[in-house]
């Protein structure tokens, strides 16, 4: 595997057809020489305190996806405004820039290294062949809340090569995140081994 340096970002964003596509990409400043700063997008799912005693994705949870849901309350502000992040807090967010990746490459995603050092926490990766917004899970790990400001630069991804093309497309367990635009919450009291891990229970309790 190989990291992508500024040149061939460059290269793959200018291409004819582009192998790498990051709309609005509003500065090029924001390539660096081996990342992208991406921005704070508009969208905030904000991690609320619910009467549930947890947020269960068991098999046995009833109608887990909207249960889910409810321990989140939706907020947008317009660019250029504040959002507080109280310590202590998930709140769940998107990259104004929508990504598109080749399928021989892959990216993580990490905080900027001035948003780290404020308590500020995020990571990620993204598949070869994704399309969509980054989805950015925002932590403040620190003791004081911190102001973030919508279009700022709040994370950066690493592109890397893989060896050799991948079929993210075509794999058979449908992408729970492919193409997303707003941020997005758990999708994992939809994988398919939770319902196979109910029926070993069932069976150990016969």
């Amino acid at each position: 595997m190989s990291i992508w340096t500024k040149s061939k970002i460059k290269e793959a964003l200018a291409g004819s057809p582009a192998k790498l596509g990051i709309q609005p990409l509003l500065t090029e400043g924001q390539i660096n020489e081996v990342t992208i700063d991406l921005r704070l997008g508009y969208d905030f799912l904000v991690s609320v305190l619910t009467r549930d005693p947890s947020i269960d994705i068991s098999a046995n949870a009833f109608d887990s996806q909207a249960r889910l849901s409810a321990h989140f309350q939706e907020t947008r502000r317009e660019l250029g405004t504040p959002f507080v992040l109280y310590p202590n807090q998930l709140v769940l967010v998107s990259t104004l820039e929508y990504i598109s990746l080749p399928p021989n490459a892959y990216a993580d995603v990490f905080p900027r290294s001035s948003y780290s050092k404020l308590g500020v926490g995020l990571g990620g990766m993204l598949q070869p062949g994704y399309r969509g917004c980054v989805p950015l899970e925002l932590l403040n790990h620190g003791n004081v809340p911190v102001t973030l400001t919508v279009g700022s630069r709040i994370c950066q991804i690493r592109i890397m090569d893989t060896v050799h093309d991948t079929n993210y497309h075509g794999q058979q367990e449908p992408r729970k995140y492919y193409g997303q635009v707003r941020p997005t919450v758990s999708k994992a009291a939809g994988d398919i081994e939770l319902q196979l891990l109910k029926s070993i229970a069932k069976n150990l309790d016969a």
